[in-house]
């Protein structure tokens, strides 16, 4: 098995220093990616790229895509899968990195720690019978979604690169392999806790929340008790997350416990999708039969997620367990206080509203309740709605709605302000433009089977800028999908 060898080219930007690897070894196996035969760099990021200290110029090469594709370590390179555990669909089981390997955390010219990861580098201890690659599609997925979450204003993981491999993949049928290269805050997860607290110490659980503290949340460190603080902060930095979710639309769709970042980042992009028609019970993932990662029910469902992070950290809450619960379930009550002081103000910047009055609640409620009805479309709605032009809609013509419609502009009026200032204000929380899932599928269906990337890139462009009007050439890109084109299921892609 060919594996990658070390990097000889000339200097790139790398500055790794992989504090990880001070971990004990329980939480990682080191493992060099496995070489690909033909490496083809097809999509670079060259934004990120400089952001992170790199130089483009150097990597946007064809040993760039030996770089990208795990055949050549950057310079101080140690790569390695992590161990974690996880509640999949509320079970547990123990997993680890099957197909990704963190090469490094590169520390960029404003001083920040990323981590730097390949995803379908090969197999790796914690492969379970997999083949540990990944088809191009799903990488481009992945791609596409989260760099569209970032101009969207949400916490994610970035992208760096793709890169086909020349080789093919085996899933229904043969597709072509890519590896992609992805940017995060770090990929510690409620699955990682989990992991510590099942096969290790409490010594091996508080090492790592020391860990998590120095890295993310060095403000704890200064607390009492740094570990109540811990909690507290990734429980208001997740209601802050799923919140900002809701707002604009997205669906996860796999919020199992090793899918959930302890840093509060959006990360594990799979059978994820944008609602198009507003339904609180939208469920796209072919695997969740039951609704369980439903669009309505994300926020209670990270709540449960953060209840098994809270159960690892009993053992470093208080000496006295009953205590240590006690602690941990009133921060933990705190979740849906917390979630609503972030998607309350959303909700109120995507109506225009610039105070707070008591009857917004209602406000917002009523609207959300005759969208259902009508199955409107989520994202038109709320961008259309200071639009005095349109009366065609199937919403605008609602009775029920024009009753609301009057009311908000009464609500408006209070306020003392022009409906243009309003306007602008709600453009600046309302998308013109998401990854509409058609739109998604028919670029990836061109770019995996008829190797055309053009309408991958094109749409990649226009996803860049939602908040922006869209050019008229670009307006069809706003239009929900036909009912025949409706894309009803996700899938994982592994």
């Amino acid at each position: 098995m060919a594996t990658a060898e070390f990097a000889t080219s000339a200097q790139t930007g790398w500055n790794f220093d992989n504090s990880y690897l001070k971990l004990p070894d329980m939480f990682y196996q080191r493992q060099a990616p496995v070489a690909v035969r033909d490496p083809q760099l097809t999509l670079f990021n060259h934004l990120l790229a400089e952001q992170l200290g790199l130089k483009s110029q150097e990597l946007n090469t064809s040993r760039g895509a030996e770089i990208f594709a795990g055949n050549l370590l950057p310079p101080g390179a140690v790569p390695l899968a992590q161990a974690y555990a996880g509640h999949q669909f509320g079970g547990f089981t123990m997993l680890g990195d099957g197909r990704a390997l963190l090469l490094g955390e590169q520390i960029t010219p404003a001083g920040e720690r990323v981590d730097i990861q390949l995803k379908g580098s090969g197999q790796t201890p914690f492969s379970r019978r997999g083949d540990g690659r990944a088809a191009l599609g799903p990488m481009l997925r992945e791609y596409l979604i989260s760099e569209a979450m970032h101009a969207l204003g949400i916490p994610t993981n970035r992208s760096l690169a793709v890169v086909t491999t020349g080789e093919s993949v085996r899933r229904d049928t043969l597709l072509p392999g890519a590896v992609l290269t992805r940017v995060a805050a770090s990929h510690l997860r409620v699955g990682t806790f989990e992991y510590a607290a099942w096969r290790g110490t409490r010594d091996d659980v508080k090492i790592l929340a020391d860990y998590c503290i120095h890295r993310h949340y060095p403000e704890a460190a200064a607390q009492d008790n740094p570990y109540l603080a811990l909690l507290e902060a990734v429980i208001d930095r997740q209601a802050a997350l799923v919140a900002g979710w809701l707002l604009i639309g997205f669906i996860h769709g796999v919020m199992n416990t090793d899918n959930v970042s302890i840093a509060g980042e959006t990360i594990d992009y799979g059978p994820c999708a944008f609602m198009d028609a507003y339904n609180p019970a939208t469920v796209f993932s072919s695997i969740d039969h039951q609704g369980r990662y439903a669009y309505a029910n994300q926020p209670p469902i990270t709540q449960w997620n953060l209840t098994r992070f809270a159960e690892t950290l009993l053992p470093l809450l208080a000496e006295q367990q009953k205590t240590a619960v006690a602690m941990a379930q009133q921060a933990l009550d705190q979740f849906e206080s917390r979630f609503r002081r972030y998607w309350l103000p959303g909700m109120r910047g995507k109506l225009g509203l610039l105070d707070e009055q008591e009857q917004d609640v209602a406000l917002i409620d009523d609207l959300l309740a005759i969208m259902q009805r009508l199955r409107a479309d989520y994202t038109n709605s709320f961008r259309d709605l200071a639009d005095e032009q349109l009366t065609h809609s199937e919403l605008h013509q609602d009775a029920a709605f024009q009753e609301w419609h009057k009311r908000w502009r009464e609500r408006l009026a209070q306020q003392g302000q022009p409906l243009r200032t309003v306007r602008k204000i709600m453009d600046r929380h309302n998308p013109a433009v998401i990854p509409r899932n058609h739109r998604v599928e028919g670029a990836l269906t061109a770019a995996e089977q008829d190797g055309n990337l053009q309408p991958f890139e094109h749409l990649l462009r226009i996803l860049a800028t939602p908040y922006a009007d869209l050019a008229d050439a670009d307006r069809d890109y706003r239009e929900p999908p036909e009912p025949s084109n409706r894309i009803y299921q996700t899938f994982c892609g592994t």
